[in-house]
Protein backbone atom coordinates (compact mmCIF):
# COMPACT_ATOMS: atom_id res chain seq x y z
CA UNK A 1 0.00 0.00 0.00
CA UNK A 2 1.02 3.64 -0.69
CA UNK A 3 2.27 5.67 1.98
CA UNK A 4 1.62 9.92 1.68
CA UNK A 5 4.25 11.87 2.71
CA UNK A 6 3.12 13.62 5.78
CA UNK A 7 5.11 16.84 7.71
CA UNK A 8 3.86 18.27 10.60
CA UNK A 9 4.18 21.64 10.91
CA UNK A 10 3.21 23.22 15.44
CA UNK A 11 2.12 19.11 15.44
CA UNK A 12 -0.32 19.47 12.53
CA UNK A 13 0.03 17.08 10.10
CA UNK A 14 0.38 18.19 6.11
CA UNK A 15 0.25 15.46 3.61
CA UNK A 16 2.37 17.11 0.50
CA UNK A 17 0.69 14.89 -1.90
CA UNK A 18 -2.41 17.29 -1.16
CA UNK A 19 -0.99 20.31 -1.06
CA UNK A 20 0.78 19.97 -4.54
CA UNK A 21 -2.44 18.84 -6.53
CA UNK A 22 -4.29 21.60 -4.50
CA UNK A 23 -1.86 23.68 -5.86
CA UNK A 24 -1.95 22.12 -8.94
CA UNK A 25 -5.66 22.20 -9.56
CA UNK A 26 -5.75 26.32 -8.48
CA UNK A 27 -3.28 26.98 -11.31
CA UNK A 28 -5.84 24.84 -13.80
CA UNK A 29 -8.99 26.77 -12.92
CA UNK A 30 -6.80 30.17 -13.21
CA UNK A 31 -5.04 29.18 -16.18
CA UNK A 32 -8.38 28.37 -17.65
CA UNK A 33 -10.75 31.12 -16.81
CA UNK A 34 -7.68 34.09 -18.00
CA UNK A 35 -7.02 32.11 -21.53
CA UNK A 36 -11.04 32.18 -21.38
CA UNK A 37 -11.28 36.12 -20.96
CA UNK A 38 -8.16 36.63 -23.19
CA UNK A 39 -8.97 38.20 -26.77
CA UNK A 40 -13.21 38.00 -26.25
CA UNK A 41 -14.46 38.37 -29.71
CA UNK A 42 -18.37 39.12 -30.80
CA UNK A 43 -18.04 37.86 -34.07
CA UNK A 44 -15.08 34.87 -34.01
CA UNK A 45 -14.97 33.54 -30.37
CA UNK A 46 -12.30 31.01 -29.44
CA UNK A 47 -13.15 27.11 -28.73
CA UNK A 48 -12.29 27.64 -25.29
CA UNK A 49 -14.63 31.03 -24.79
CA UNK A 50 -17.41 29.03 -26.36
CA UNK A 51 -16.71 26.45 -23.92
CA UNK A 52 -16.73 28.94 -21.22
CA UNK A 53 -19.86 30.41 -22.09
CA UNK A 54 -21.56 27.13 -22.49
CA UNK A 55 -20.21 26.22 -18.28
CA UNK A 56 -21.66 29.81 -17.54
CA UNK A 57 -24.76 29.60 -18.98
CA UNK A 58 -25.36 25.51 -17.63
CA UNK A 59 -24.34 27.15 -14.46
CA UNK A 60 -26.84 29.77 -14.60
CA UNK A 61 -30.00 27.67 -15.62
CA UNK A 62 -28.77 25.26 -12.73
CA UNK A 63 -28.75 27.93 -10.06
CA UNK A 64 -31.99 29.27 -11.33
CA UNK A 65 -33.51 26.14 -10.90
CA UNK A 66 -32.52 26.21 -7.01
CA UNK A 67 -33.59 30.12 -6.22
CA UNK A 68 -35.63 33.24 -7.57
CA UNK A 69 -33.91 34.15 -11.00
CA UNK A 70 -32.75 37.70 -9.89
CA UNK A 71 -30.67 35.76 -7.15
CA UNK A 72 -28.58 33.65 -9.21
CA UNK A 73 -27.24 35.51 -11.07
CA UNK A 74 -25.25 36.44 -8.04
CA UNK A 75 -24.28 33.30 -7.27
CA UNK A 76 -23.01 32.07 -10.88
CA UNK A 77 -18.75 32.99 -10.57
CA UNK A 78 -19.23 30.98 -7.17
CA UNK A 79 -21.32 27.72 -8.86
CA UNK A 80 -18.63 27.84 -12.15
CA UNK A 81 -15.70 27.87 -9.61
CA UNK A 82 -16.18 25.40 -7.78
CA UNK A 83 -17.72 22.71 -10.52
CA UNK A 84 -13.90 23.87 -12.31
CA UNK A 85 -11.75 23.47 -9.03
CA UNK A 86 -13.70 20.16 -7.88
CA UNK A 87 -13.90 18.53 -11.62
CA UNK A 88 -10.13 19.45 -12.32
CA UNK A 89 -9.21 18.06 -8.47
CA UNK A 90 -11.52 14.91 -8.90
CA UNK A 91 -9.36 14.14 -12.37
CA UNK A 92 -6.10 14.85 -11.47
CA UNK A 93 -4.86 11.34 -9.93
CA UNK A 94 -6.20 9.52 -13.28
CA UNK A 95 -3.60 10.19 -15.68
CA UNK A 96 -0.45 9.04 -13.61
CA UNK A 97 0.99 8.76 -10.26
CA UNK A 98 4.39 9.72 -9.32
CA UNK A 99 5.45 6.93 -6.23
CA UNK A 100 8.83 6.27 -5.50
CA UNK A 101 10.72 3.98 -3.01
CA UNK A 102 12.42 5.04 0.48
CA UNK A 103 14.57 3.19 2.06
CA UNK A 104 15.98 5.38 4.35
CA UNK A 105 14.32 7.90 6.60
CA UNK A 106 13.46 11.00 4.78
CA UNK A 107 14.27 14.57 5.21
CA UNK A 108 13.28 18.05 4.00
CA UNK A 109 15.68 20.28 6.38
CA UNK A 110 14.74 19.58 10.04
CA UNK A 111 11.19 18.19 9.14
CA UNK A 112 10.48 14.20 8.67
CA UNK A 113 8.51 13.21 5.46
CA UNK A 114 9.01 9.13 6.17
CA UNK A 115 10.18 8.24 8.97
CA UNK A 116 12.49 5.14 9.87
CA UNK A 117 9.64 3.68 11.52
CA UNK A 118 7.32 3.78 8.55
CA UNK A 119 9.88 2.43 6.38
CA UNK A 120 10.54 -0.25 8.70
CA UNK A 121 6.85 -1.16 9.22
CA UNK A 122 6.09 -1.72 5.29
CA UNK A 123 8.84 -4.53 5.51
CA UNK A 124 12.47 -2.10 5.08
CA UNK A 125 10.78 0.35 2.06
CA UNK A 126 7.97 2.28 1.44
CA UNK A 127 6.40 3.18 -1.43
CA UNK A 128 5.52 6.84 -1.47
CA UNK A 129 3.06 8.16 -3.40
CA UNK A 130 3.59 11.85 -4.19
CA UNK A 131 0.63 12.49 -6.47
CA UNK A 132 -3.15 11.86 -6.08
CA UNK A 133 -6.58 13.86 -6.62
CA UNK A 134 -7.10 16.17 -3.83
CA UNK A 135 -10.76 15.35 -3.01
CA UNK A 136 -9.50 12.11 -2.45
CA UNK A 137 -8.18 13.27 0.99
CA UNK A 138 -10.86 13.68 3.33
CA UNK A 139 -9.12 16.94 4.95
CA UNK A 140 -9.70 18.68 1.40
CA UNK A 141 -13.65 17.88 0.96
CA UNK A 142 -14.11 18.50 4.88
CA UNK A 143 -12.28 21.82 3.98
CA UNK A 144 -14.84 22.95 1.03
CA UNK A 145 -17.72 21.15 3.05
CA UNK A 146 -16.67 23.82 5.94
CA UNK A 147 -16.20 26.87 3.59
CA UNK A 148 -19.73 26.47 2.20
CA UNK A 149 -21.12 26.01 5.72
CA UNK A 150 -20.10 29.09 6.99
CA UNK A 151 -21.09 30.87 3.81
CA UNK A 152 -24.55 29.45 3.98
CA UNK A 153 -25.18 31.09 7.64
CA UNK A 154 -23.57 34.02 6.64
CA UNK A 155 -25.34 34.52 3.65
CA UNK A 156 -28.68 33.60 5.61
CA UNK A 157 -27.93 35.87 8.20
CA UNK A 158 -26.73 38.65 6.30
CA UNK A 159 -29.55 38.76 3.50
CA UNK A 160 -32.99 36.41 5.48
CA UNK A 161 -32.15 37.26 8.82
CA UNK A 162 -35.63 36.74 10.38
CA UNK A 163 -36.59 33.83 8.40
CA UNK A 164 -33.16 32.60 9.04
CA UNK A 165 -33.12 32.32 12.28
CA UNK A 166 -36.99 31.56 12.62
CA UNK A 167 -36.17 27.50 10.50
CA UNK A 168 -34.70 26.65 13.30
CA UNK A 169 -37.71 27.13 15.40
CA UNK A 170 -40.02 25.24 12.82
CA UNK A 171 -42.67 23.86 12.82
CA UNK A 172 -42.61 23.91 16.79
CA UNK A 173 -40.14 25.46 19.05
CA UNK A 174 -39.00 21.94 20.33
CA UNK A 175 -37.91 20.50 17.22
CA UNK A 176 -34.95 23.00 17.49
CA UNK A 177 -32.32 20.21 18.51
CA UNK A 178 -33.22 18.11 15.42
CA UNK A 179 -33.06 21.68 13.31
CA UNK A 180 -29.25 22.04 14.55
CA UNK A 181 -28.48 18.51 13.78
CA UNK A 182 -29.91 18.77 9.94
CA UNK A 183 -27.73 22.09 9.47
CA UNK A 184 -24.39 19.94 10.50
CA UNK A 185 -25.21 17.07 8.47
CA UNK A 186 -25.44 18.99 5.52
CA UNK A 187 -21.63 20.02 5.12
CA UNK A 188 -20.90 16.56 6.80
CA UNK A 189 -22.83 14.75 3.88
CA UNK A 190 -20.94 16.94 1.60
CA UNK A 191 -17.39 16.12 2.36
CA UNK A 192 -18.29 12.31 2.69
CA UNK A 193 -19.63 11.92 -0.44
CA UNK A 194 -17.21 13.58 -2.71
CA UNK A 195 -14.23 11.94 -1.06
CA UNK A 196 -15.95 8.44 -0.71
CA UNK A 197 -16.30 8.29 -4.53
CA UNK A 198 -12.78 10.11 -5.63
CA UNK A 199 -10.77 7.95 -3.11
CA UNK A 200 -12.97 4.55 -3.79
CA UNK A 201 -12.20 5.32 -7.68
CA UNK A 202 -8.31 5.94 -6.85
CA UNK A 203 -7.88 2.65 -4.50
CA UNK A 204 -9.64 0.56 -7.44
CA UNK A 205 -7.21 2.21 -10.09
CA UNK A 206 -4.08 1.21 -7.59
CA UNK A 207 -4.98 -2.35 -7.58
CA UNK A 208 -5.28 -2.60 -11.19
CA UNK A 209 -1.86 -0.91 -11.38
CA UNK A 210 -0.44 -4.05 -9.90
CA UNK A 211 -1.98 -6.39 -12.00
CA UNK A 212 0.81 -5.53 -14.60
CA UNK A 213 0.23 -5.44 -18.36
CA UNK A 214 -3.17 -7.79 -17.93
CA UNK A 215 -4.93 -4.49 -16.44
CA UNK A 216 -4.21 -2.09 -18.62
CA UNK A 217 -8.00 -2.69 -20.56
CA UNK A 218 -9.82 -2.70 -17.41
CA UNK A 219 -7.81 0.57 -16.77
CA UNK A 220 -8.92 2.36 -19.28
CA UNK A 221 -12.32 1.28 -19.05
CA UNK A 222 -12.17 2.48 -15.50
CA UNK A 223 -10.30 6.17 -16.08
CA UNK A 224 -13.24 6.40 -18.96
CA UNK A 225 -16.01 6.01 -16.06
CA UNK A 226 -13.97 7.72 -13.20
CA UNK A 227 -14.25 11.28 -15.75
CA UNK A 228 -17.95 10.19 -15.52
CA UNK A 229 -18.50 10.28 -11.82
CA UNK A 230 -15.94 12.86 -11.23
CA UNK A 231 -17.82 15.16 -13.30
CA UNK A 232 -20.96 13.79 -11.83
CA UNK A 233 -19.53 14.72 -7.94
CA UNK A 234 -18.52 17.87 -8.89
CA UNK A 235 -22.05 18.43 -9.91
CA UNK A 236 -23.72 17.48 -7.17
CA UNK A 237 -21.64 19.03 -4.75
CA UNK A 238 -22.38 22.47 -6.69
CA UNK A 239 -26.32 21.81 -6.75
CA UNK A 240 -26.08 21.17 -3.32
CA UNK A 241 -24.26 23.70 -2.08
CA UNK A 242 -26.99 26.47 -4.19
CA UNK A 243 -29.84 24.34 -2.90
CA UNK A 244 -28.32 25.24 0.82
CA UNK A 245 -27.76 28.79 -0.13
CA UNK A 246 -31.35 29.23 -1.38
CA UNK A 247 -32.94 27.46 1.53
CA UNK A 248 -31.07 30.22 3.89
CA UNK A 249 -31.17 33.20 1.86
CA UNK A 250 -34.84 33.05 0.27
CA UNK A 251 -37.81 32.29 2.25
CA UNK A 252 -41.21 30.79 0.99
CA UNK A 253 -43.15 34.17 -0.10
CA UNK A 254 -40.35 35.23 -1.85
CA UNK A 255 -39.82 31.81 -3.57
CA UNK A 256 -43.31 32.41 -4.59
Amino acid sequence: MHVFPIIELGGIPFDLSSIIAILVSSILVFALARAAVSNLSVHNPSKIQNFMEWVLEFMHSTIASTMPMHRAKRFITLGTTLIMFIFISNLLGLPFGIVTDVKEELKWGNVVVISQETIEEHGGYAHVAWWKSPTADIAVTAGLAIVVFLLVHILGLMMNTKHYLKHYFEPYWFFFPLNVIKEISKPVTLALRLYANIFAGEVLIATILMLGWIGFPLLSIWQGFSIFIGAIQAFLFTVLTMVYISQATVHEEEGH
